[in-house]
């Protein structure tokens, strides 16, 4: 199986899993195997072009995130969703993170 293959489903995965068990489940395991599919996918999926535009969106994604959990009722549903959703892209933006601070340290 090709690396962009594996790379290609720890997304799909991930955000089904982060979709589908965060709207019933409370579980702290769930968000180490999410962290780990983000890293696989921070490791395969994001090419140096792609780098600046996926941190943006990632930072973006967190501080909206973290509003929606201020909306009463609703923040608590989808605040489980979104932190499930924020472990999986947090795992991805350190790997791109990296690997952008040492590309640019060898420049």
């Amino acid at each position: 199986m090709k690396l962009a293959t594996v790379g290609r489903w720890a997304f799909i995965i991930g955000l089904v899993l982060a979709a589908v068990l965060g709207l019933f489940l409370q579980v702290e395991w769930l968000v180490w195997v999410l962290a780990i599919l983000g890293v696989i996918v921070g490791l395969l999926n994001i090419s140096a072009e792609n780098t600046q535009g996926f941190l943006m969106a990632a930072i973006a994604f967190a501080l909206s995130a973290t509003a929606l959990n201020t909306i009463p009722f609703l923040g608590g549903i989808i605040g489980n969703v979104l932190g499930y959703v924020a472990a999986f892209v947090a795992g991805a933006m350190i790997v791109v993170a990296l690997k952008a601070l040492f590309a640019t340290a060898r420049q």
